[in-house]
């Protein structure tokens, strides 16, 4: 008999075998297409979210040829992807100039539609929100890519508009609704939804052109209350009628003509570097190179999957084995020899490898297809398409299919070396585990953490995955031993619980495969989860607010409207509910009001100013920075970076109206409201007329410098009388609470000022507004109806509202742990469905020898713990080794962009993802065991053991 022949046998053994177990084999196929199911999405998922050069340019410019635009600099050479552009021109034009009419730089024959934007205040349904209005014909068709209908029907006057979805959602308004532009007043409809496939969440209306922007000024013209439109610079689409495309000659004419020119034809077929007089004259610019591989973490977590399909599909054809045996041995009484019957098994893991890799590719390619709109959701925009590569798709079913044969090796070797009598009998024979397998796992072990650490270290990812799945290997051969010390802790339990430890340690041929199978499973949803929340606290730690979270602000600028702000404060009352009673601010200037008066030397300046020497001056913004930041390790530096020296180089926003010096007047209640600083002494210094002082580095001896330059605008009658005579300066030195370091991040605020110490030194204050403490961020409907009842108050009160950090969002690693959690919890299913399938002969000796039908499912459902909850402490450790590594490779990229620039940060923390940890590590284990009993049968019909 040939070798094909011996293997054509093997096939249809296995074949028939598979058909005759659907049940196992439905698990083993089941085992193998989940891992392979994850990578597929995973690949798919990641090709389609990125969009490709084409994908971009229908976002920019819809299905039009090119994008005309004046960016005012006259004659010109551009770049070939209008990234870049150089005047001709030494003398640059005219600002009286007026604007290039960018319809003469259109090819001969082209069509064009405009493009206007213009910010308005718009009703709502909740009351008043502001918005960008753009003027484009949405219903021509070169818009289409660039903006899509979704509900409805276009514009079809100019009484009508279309708003995109997630402005109706915030707004309170569908298809059909009216709403109002503030200021002209102007009525229109709304009667589509659309939406920019390349910004789902942008809000914005739009409008044909001469709908908003012409009637607007007409109004303004003819009603001085009303402000005119502040409309951006006009922009074409254009498509050329040659059906060539604009080409590079055209975009050439048009850069004479002083038109910038974003060509589709140009961008993706480029004109050779000699066509291109911008490279001639500047030189090729230095180009950010793309790669084609995966980033560091889906490098890691593909690699893990590939040993999981390895470590999931080997208990199952374990099982597989153990349960033909006899079949097996029929093959030896038939004279077939060891060669034979290592080939049925391998022939099982080849059929139900090679079913396992279709089901997954295809299944993965479907779940794509049904969860695409929610990850286009996530992710912001839409795919451009779904991105099919089938090089790909093959490699990783092969990849599905040879680890299902390799799988299949051991079980293979192990059944071929039984002997006929035991596989006919069942007997599986006594054999001791081996003593070298756990010191090899340990040294393996230790090896896989070295590498994965010099990977960290040395910015190599391949590195990291490899001693990764080193790692996790070396922990495999631990489990063994591992599981054999479970028998130990069942002493003082129940019995149930002690039974299932002392079957887990007895039976280590099973349970160890399937606490291995389960640990691989956690261990890429840990490392996935860790280096989530490691990077989501790097963001929030870089992030610089514009004013605290919890924070409300109502503000005006003009003294009629201070009038108006009881009015306003009980609109926020009523809609906001804010927590204790409101701090009343009042902003401070020297001279005449800078907030009023625009003209060039026509208003003073108030400064804190700053002591120099230690403690004052950062020295990370010094000359010896590059030299200090070579010294400095990563947590040297962000304890430096937050000391308050250099916090004042990060938080030196203008919230409060303080132009700059970040000085406002206030009492206690801003302290307790805003800074959250509850220290009566720093009240009882308010009270007695001494500053607040925020960031103790302007401190020195207990006292700051106040400098102020006194300027007088010559319409500021009343000042010039008060203070006649040039612009006067003054210096003042004063007494301060200093506040503990840690104020000093308090954004928008440096100084909190008595009103009796600013009207000493000669300053002028005036009510600027009321701080508000909420307990959580307002919603959009919220900020609205505030905004509406202070406009129909009469306006002029503005709101703001603090904000988090708006990096949270990575939609990679969003996709990836959602399909970890799917392997997860199939593995754990899966794995401990086998071990009750392969201990079935004990259950049902347990039911023959009088065990109550509960022992039976209590018995299950802790077998199915113990595997569960090894498996898932084991992966929790696993996992942690990738992601620690994955960190050290930011940190290494964070420290080198900190020797660049100093004040770049180089906090790279790592944070253990609790909750992910707490709901694999007890929800979990917890789930399975239960639903193990529940689907147990209390009752078995005997049947006759073999032999």
């Amino acid at each position: 008999m040939s070798v094909f022949t011996g293997w054509r046998a093997a096939l249809r053994i296995a074949r028939r075998d598979a058909l005759r177990a659907k049940g196992r084999s439905a698990l083993v196929v089941a085992m193998i297409a989940i891992p392979v199911l994850g990578v597929t999405a995973l690949d798919v998922t990641y090709r389609s979210v990125e969009p490709t050069t084409a994908e971009k340019l229908t976002a920019e410019m819809g299905s039009a040829d090119a994008l005309f635009s004046d960016p005012g600099s006259g004659p010109m050479d551009q770049s070939v992807t209008g990234d870049n552009y150089g005047n001709v021109s030494d003398t640059p034009p005219s600002e009286d100039a007026p604007p290039l009419d960018l319809r003469t730089a259109f090819p001969q024959g082209a069509r064009g539609i405009s493009s206007q934007s213009v910010p308005a205040s718009v009703t709502t349904g909740y009351g008043i929100a502001d918005v960008d209005i753009l003027e484009f014909r949405t219903s021509d068709r070169m818009a289409r890519g660039k903006l899509d209908l979704v509900d409805g029907s276009f514009p079809k006057g100019t009484g009508d508009m279309v708003a995109t979805e997630s402005f109706l959602k915030s707004a309170g308004l569908h298809v059909g609704s009216h709403i109002t532009v503030r200021g002209p007043e102007q009525k229109y409809t709304i009667t589509g939804a659309v939406e920019q496939p390349d910004n789902l969440k942008v809000k914005a209306l739009y409008a044909d052109p001469g709908a908003v922007i012409a009637p607007w000024r007409t109004v303004a013209a003819h009603d001085k209350k009303v402000l005119p439109p502040n409309a951006s610079p006009l922009t074409w689409l254009v498509t050329a009628n040659s059906g060539k495309g604009v080409t590079w000659p055209d975009v050439m004419a048009a850069n004479k003509k002083g038109a910038l020119v974003v060509s589709r034809q140009v961008v993706l077929d480029p004109p050779p570097d000699s066509e291109v007089p911008l490279i001639r004259t500047l030189g090729r610019s230095p180009t950010v190179g793309t790669s084609g591989e995966l980033s560091a973490a889906l490098i890691t977590v593909v690699a893990m999957a590939v040993l999981e399909i390895v470590l999931l599909a080997g208990p199952a054809f374990a099982v597989g084995a153990r349960r033909s045996r006899r079949q097996l041995g029929l093959v030896g009484t038939c004279g077939g020899d060891r060669r034979h019957v290592r080939a049925v098994v391998l022939s099982g893991g080849l059929v139900l490898g090679g079913a396992g890799a279709v089901v997954g590719v295809v299944t993965g390619l479907v779940l794509t297809m049904v969860f695409r709109p929610l990850i286009e959701d996530q992710a912001g925009h839409r795919f451009g398409s779904l991105a099919l590569h089938p090089k790909e798709l093959l490699a990783i079913a092969v990849i599905g299919l040879v680890t299902g044969l390799l799988a299949a090796f051991a079980p293979a070797i192990v059944a071929s070396r039984q002997s006929v009598l035991e596989s006919l009998t069942g007997h599986r024979g006594v054999r001791r585990s081996s003593r070298v397998l756990p010191i090899v796992g340990a040294c393996a072990l230790a090896l896989g953490i070295a590498i994965a650490v010099l990977g960290g270290t040395t910015g190599s990812s391949g590195k990291v995955a490899a001693g990764s799945v080193i790692a996790e290997l070396g922990l495999l051969g631990c489990i063994p031993v591992i599981v054999g010390m479970l028998g130990r802790l069942g002493r003082g339990l129940p019995l149930s619980p002690r039974m299932a430890l002392r079957d887990a340690a007895r039976n280590r041929g099973r349970t160890a495969p399937a606490v291995a199978a389960v640990m691989a499973a956690v261990a890429g949803s840990v490392a996935i989860a860790t280096y989530m929340s490691s990077s989501t606290a790097e963001w929030d730690y870089e992030y610089t607010p514009m004013l605290s979270e919890k924070a409300v602000v109502l503000s005006t600028m003009d003294a009629k409207a201070t009038e108006r702000l009881p009015l306003a404060r009980a609109a926020v009352e009523r809609n906001m509910s804010p927590t204790g009673r409101p701090a009343e601010i009042s902003r401070v200037w020297a001279g005449s009001d800078c907030n009023i008066y625009y003209e060039e030397n026509g208003c003073g300046s108030l400064e804190l100013v700053k002591p120099t020497g230690k403690g004052h001056d950062c020295p990370l913004n010094s000359k010896g920075a590059k030299a200090l930041a070579e010294r400095l390790t990563a947590e040297e530096h962000r304890s430096m970076m937050h000391s308050p020296a250099c916090m004042d180089e990060q938080y030196s926003m203008n919230t409060f109206g303080s132009d700059g010096s970040n000085i406002v007047v206030g009492d206690a209640t801003l302290l307790r409201t805003y800074v959250k600083l509850d220290d009566p002494a720093a009240a009882r210094a308010l009270d007695a007329g001494v500053p607040v002082l925020l960031n103790q580095a302007f401190a020195k001896d207990g006292e700051v410098t106040v400098k102020a330059v006194h300027r007088y605008s010559p319409k500021d009658k009343k000042n010039r009388a008060d203070h006649p005579g040039p612009a006067k300066r003054t210096t003042d030195r004063m007494k301060v609470y200093v506040a503990a370091a840690k104020y000093a991040e308090t954004p928008g605020i440096r100084m909190i000022m008595p009103e009796k110490t600013a009207q000493r030194i000669g300053l002028h204050t005036a009510v600027y507004g009321s701080v508000y403490a909420v307990p959580h961020r307002p919603s959009d409907a919220d900020t609205q109806r505030t905004e509406a009842a202070i406009a129909q108050a009469g306006g002029g009160v503005y709101v703001q509202s603090g904000d988090g950090s708006s990096g949270r969002d990575n939609i990679m690693l969003l996709v990836l742990t959602l399909f970890a959690g799917v392997v997860t919890l199939g593995a754990a299913a899966i794995t401990t469905g086998l071990s009750k399938a392969d201990a079935e002969a004990d259950l049902t000796t347990l039911s023959a020898v009088g065990a109550p039908p509960g022992v039976r499912r209590t018995l299950s459902g802790f077998q199915c713990l113990v595997v569960a909850l090894t498996g898932v402490l084991l992966g929790t450790a696993a996992g942690l080794v990738p992601a620690v590594a994955l960190r050290l490779i930011d940190l290494r990229n964070a420290m080198r962009a900190m020797r660049l620039d100093p004040m770049e940060s180089a906090y790279t923390p790592i944070v253990l993802p609790w909750a992910t940890i707490g709901l694999l590590a007890v929800v979990v284990p917890l789930l399975a065991g239960v639903l193990a009993a529940v689907f147990t049968r209390s009752r078995l019909a005997l049947s006759r053991r073999a032999g």
